[in-house]
């Protein structure tokens, strides 16, 4: 018996390329649109406060879950660490987030947020919140959990990391 490896296709056919399915059938295409919208409309909410899309998505994450390493900070902000390290340095300058030494581990940095980092994150989140809802408009709560039940199949589907 043959076994398929994930990922590859049990038909001897030839997948149908971008033109055959079309944007608007393509999840990568709409999914690019949808978080290029949340981010343009979120952005002149954080210019006001000093912030970046890479800042935001630091405050966001270590409002949820409180010093990390700068390496799994980079996988949950979905930033790339060099970007994310230029971003942490104005947090850290501007006192919005703290480096602390890993008590178990002297190479690793982990991150904190402070507690002006957490009232600049809540003065944004009625935005975010606001637009998040915008989005699932017209949405049954139902649609909206096999949605979000099927994006976290599709991130355990690519995950290369296991948090």
């Amino acid at each position: 018996m043959n076994e398929i490896k994930p990922g590859a296709s049990s038909r001897s056919e030839p997948l149908p390329r971008l033109g055959e399915i079309g944007l608007s059938n393509f999840a990568p295409y709409l999914m690019n649109r949808i978080m290029g919208r949340y981010n343009a409309d979120l952005r002149q909410e954080m210019s006001g406060l000093g912030l970046t899309t890479p800042k935001m998505r630091a405050l966001a994450v270590l409002s949820v879950i409180d010093t990390l390493p700068i390496s799994e900070l980079a996988v949950y902000a979905v930033v790339e660490q060099s970007t994310l390290s230029r971003a942490l340095e104005q947090l850290t300058a501007d006192g919005l987030v703290r480096r602390d030494p890993d008590p178990n581990d002297s190479r690793v940095t982990r991150i904190a947020i402070t507690e002006a980092g957490r009232a600049a994150y809540d003065q944004l989140w009625p935005t975010m919140s606001r637009i998040y809802s915008q989005m699932f408009q017209g949405i049954s709560p139902e649609e909206r959990q096999a949605f979000v039940a099927t994006l976290q199949k599709m991130l355990a589907n690519i995950r290369k990391h296991d948090f």
